[in-house]
C-alpha cells in the first residue's frame, strides 16, 4: 500500500468517533523493532500555535517505553473494520509476544517512525510535553474511579508534524 502525504488542514473527520469510538494505535520504534497499544482516549487540537494530539499511556504499557526512548511516534487510525485486531492489541503485552504478527498487521516507516500498512491514515508525532496525571488535581471524585490500581496515566502532548492518507 502507498501513502501520500496532506495537509491537517484539509482532513475531514470527527476526532470524537475515530479516537473515542474506532479507536487508533499508539506506535512507537522502527519497523524492525516498535510496539503498539490500541487507545480510545486522546484528543486533537491547536496548542502553542501548533495543531497537536494528546494520549495517555499508563506507566506499565510495554508500549510507553518505546515513545518514551524516542522524539516520534506515530497514531494509526484504522476505521470499524479492524476492532478484532484493535481489541487484541489492546489487550495484550508485546513484551513476550510478536502481537503485531498475530494481529495481522504490517509496520511500515514513516519518516523516523513506525505505523501500520493496513491503517487508513498515520500521524507522525513529535513529543512537546510529558507529565504523570496528579490525582490531587482532580475536580471531579468519580474521575478516580478509572484507576482502582492507582496507575495513572503519563500524558503526553505532542505536535503532528505530517499526516499521511492511504492512496487507493
Amino acid at each position: 500500500m502507498t501513502f501520500k502525504a496532506v495537509r491537517i488542514n484539509i482532513l475531514d473527520m470527527n476526532p470524537f468517533t475515530k479516537i473515542g469510538k474506532e479507536w487508533l494505535l499508539i506506535t512507537a520504534g522502527t519497523a524492525d523493532n516498535c510496539n503498539t497499544m490500541t487507545a480510545s482516549w486522546g484528543g486533537l487540537g491547536f496548542l502553542w500555535n501548533r495543531n497537536v494530539a494528546t494520549v495517555y499511556i499508563r506507566p506499565q504499557r510495554y508500549t510507553k517505553t518505546f515513545v518514551d526512548a524516542t522524539d516520534t511516534f506515530t497514531l494509526s487510525f484504522f476505521g470499524r473494520d479492524f476492532r478484532k485486531e484493535l481489541t487484541y492489541l489492546g489487550h495484550t503485552s508485546g513484551r513476550d509476544i510478536d502481537k503485531i504478527a498475530k494481529a495481522g498487521l504490517t509496520p511500515h516507516n514513516f519518516e523516523d517512525t513506525v505505523g501500520f500498512e493496513e491503517a487508513e491514515m498515520v500521524f507522525v508525532m513529535k513529543k512537546l510535553y510529558q507529565a504523570p496525571i496528579d490525582p490531587e488535581k482532580f475536580l471531579d471524585a468519580q474521575i478516580a474511579e478509572h484507576y482502582p490500581e492507582k496507575d495513572y496515566h503519563d500524558m503526553y502532548i505532542a505536535e503532528i508534524v505530517k499526516v499521511y492518507v492511504k492512496e487507493n
